[in-house]
């Protein structure tokens, strides 16, 4: 019965896919809905010991997806998709990362011999701000370039120059090796702060620190599940297309 179910039952990524009001639902039982999003709803919550029955149920009870068609991102254009991800998720991130790597960098100063945790807490995120940001050049610079010249090349007829790294699926592979690596971060710095559980000690710096970096991890979240989920396979699909077009 579970190599059925194993089989036939979506992943944890189409769940969400279908209604972001689901990702609350994983988001409660500790189960990666983003980075490894990909396994089929048995296989995620065997692995971290919850009840597969349990959360099935509260899936089955979820308000229906309330997005307007607008914001449904499987039927954006695909170059276009690339583009929002940069101008959103990718801004906010150049943007914010810095400011937060002062936030965390002070209250390991002011804080750290009374919490140790502060101090490893900002190593763990001045690690996640460097893979971020390399990540980020590669994905502006090689990968969503290419993602749009598909895009444009679909739309006219055009004809696209074989890139220097044979097909979009290689970058994607690195791309979502290193979103791995980010959500790995990610659950280091929530296990460290006990959830970002605040201290009775906690100043306004230590308060405004932890709601940012929950901030952050949301919309890397939301950021992560859009690339791996949807531009990613809507890009192979599209390579496929315009290759098959020559």
């Amino acid at each position: 019965m579970e190599s059925d179910l194993l089989t036939v039952e979506p992943t944890v990524a189409q769940f969400v896919a279908a209604n972001h009001h689901a990702a609350n639902v994983f988001k409660k039982y500790g189960i990666d809905f983003c980075c490894k999003g990909r396994k089929p709803l048995a296989q995620a919550c065997a692995e971290i010991g919850v009840n597969t029955d349990t959360v099935r149920t509260e899936l089955e009870t979820l308000p229906s997806e309330d997005l307007l068609p607008s914001q449904d991102f499987h039927a954006w254009d695909t170059g276009f998709l690339a583009e929002y991800i940069v101008q959103t998720h990718h801004r906010y991130l150049l943007s914010e990362l810095p400011l937060l790597r002062e936030y965390t960098a002070k209250i390991a100063r002011v804080h750290g011999e009374r919490h140790p945790e502060l101090r490893e807490l900002f190593v763990a995120f001045a690690a996640l701000q460097e893979e971020l940001e390399e990540h980020l050049k590669k994905e502006e610079h090689i990968l969503f370039p290419y993602i749009v010249r598909l895009s444009e090349a679909a739309r006219h007829g055009d004809p696209v120059i074989a890139p220097p790294f044979g097909t979009a699926q290689n970058p994607i592979r690195m791309m979502e090796h290193e979103h791995d690596s980010a959500g790995d971060l990610l659950r280091r710095m929530r296990t460290l702060t006990h959830d970002y559980a605040l201290p009775a000690d906690a100043c306004n710096s230590y308060r405004v620190t932890f709601a940012k970096l929950q901030q952050l991890e949301r919309d890397l979240h939301q950021h992560i599940f859009l690339e791996n989920n949807v531009l990613f396979p809507k890009a192979i699909e599209l390579e496929a297309s315009v290759v098959a077009a020559r």
